[in-house]
């Protein structure tokens, strides 16, 4: 047998409406106006052939058949509220990361398969930026920032301890002029990546006595596009190895200088949270990156 209902939309007007008992509240509550509410309980009264409200001057009152219908409208909109949350999927939380385009590329891509499949209940949201974004006002979750830490009102854990070296293409040394002294930098372009704070190649300076003010450089918007150019035989970049082994080992980049890559204290990948206690997203995803940092060869030493 057909279920003979009223429209939905005036199940919804009265149950407002009974609720709140006023059609302006039920009006702003469904983004209607006051007189559509009115509307659809007058056509749901004379298909029920009975009166469900008392106009008064300025307010309304159920009537006796009024209340009744009421408590039923609301127990089966309850009911259908919690079938609808028993079938609908789960929404996943969101977990939005800012951390540099190069790092993103480079490192965290290639493994995020591994997070989805661990934490299919977290939507990862991946925010590629060179600003220091304001986690304690809501413009991100969680940042992954290179440097040497010291940032203020924010917790930061090393992540990935760095090493860098100098590297250029085969083809830049095959036309030279050569390589073999730190100083033989000053014949070639620098490339470097912008920062508000340059780190890599003035430390690295400062511990091999070669004098950056003399060298020429060229500044390029991010680390992916100093690598491109060395790449391409533009110059010399310094070398993260956090991020270069792949083409260390292929020999797509070399190393022209002797000596192991140059480890400065504190260097590399941080972690960097809001101060207090953690959302649980954040807390997965912090846990799970650790444990793709150790398994990497550049993990951050332990504390003792």
């Amino acid at each position: 047998m057909a279920r003979r209902l009223p429209s939905l939309p005036a199940l919804r007007a009265f149950e407002a409406a009974g609720r709140h008992l006023s059609f302006r509240r039920a009006a702003e509550e469904l983004w209607v106006t006051p007189s559509a509410i009115s509307h659809q309980v007058q056509r749901l009264e004379q298909e029920l052939g009975t009166a469900l409200f008392v106009r008064k001057t300025r307010a309304i009152a159920l009537t006796p058949a009024g209340e009744r219908y009421l408590d039923g409208v609301r127990r089966a909109f309850d009911l259908l509220a919690e079938e609808t949350r028993a079938v609908r999927a789960p929404e996943r939380a969101v977990l939005r990361v800012s951390l540099l385009a190069s790092f993103a590329t480079h490192w965290l891509v290639p493994r995020l398969g591994r997070f989805a499949a661990a934490h299919p209940e977290i939507e990862l949201r991946l925010e590629p930026s060179n600003a220091l974004v304001d986690l304690k006002g809501g413009e991100a979750d969680l940042a992954i920032r290179y440097g040497t830490g010291g940032w203020p009102e924010v917790e930061a854990t090393l992540l990935l301890a760095d090493r860098i070296a100098p590297v250029v293409s085969p083809a830049l040394l095959e036309r030279g002029p050569p390589i073999a002294a730190p100083a033989d930098l000053l014949h070639h372009t620098l490339l470097l990546s912008y920062a508000r704070e340059p780190i890599e190649w003035p430390v690295w300076s400062a511990a091999h006595g070669f004098d950056l003010a003399r060298a020429r450089t060229l500044m390029l918007h991010d680390y992916n596009i100093v690598l491109e150019a060395a790449l391409a035989g533009q110059g010399v970049a310094m070398g993260r190895h956090a991020l270069i082994g792949e083409r260390l080992r292929s020999g797509a980049l070399v190393q022209p200088l002797a000596g192991p890559p140059f480890a400065p204290p504190g260097l590399g990948y941080w972690l960097v949270t809001r101060t207090g206690p953690l959302p649980s997203r954040v807390a997965a995803f912090i846990d799970w990156i650790r444990g793709e940092a150790a398994a990497s060869g550049h993990p951050a030493p332990r504390k003792d």
